[in-house]
């Protein structure tokens, strides 16, 4: 008894047509707010971390460019490392009142 190929039931379709996607719009940058109008808020996490304490700072309205040059900042604050992906800013450690005093320094008023 032989299998025979069926379509895949999720619809799922592969192409070497590089314009074959063309059709969705484009990304547009996302404008970024003015620090005034920011609502970030900053706490603490381990999950999925190896019990280690990170600080995240979340809820950045703007450019992936404007948020990776304010996780510079504050890990250049800190003295530590971090990263920024998936919409968070990671700073390794706990410095989450370190963080919101800057923060409202910079004129990020609507932190918590």
């Amino acid at each position: 008894m032989s299998k025979k190929h069926s379509s895949r039931p999720d619809g799922l379709a592969y192409s070497t047509n590089k314009d074959f996607f063309n059709d969705f719009p484009a990304e547009e940058n996302a404008k970024t707010l003015p620090k005034s109008q920011q609502k970030l808020r900053v706490k603490l996490d381990t999950k999925q971390r190896a019990g280690k304490v990170v600080t995240l700072v979340d809820c950045f309205v703007g450019s992936n460019d404007d948020m990776e040059a304010l996780g510079k900042q504050l890990k250049t604050k800190c003295g530590t490392g971090g990263s920024v992906k998936d919409g968070y800013i990671i700073i390794q450690g706990d410095y989450r009142e370190k963080i919101l005093a800057w923060l409202k320094d910079w004129g990020y008023t609507q932190t918590k």
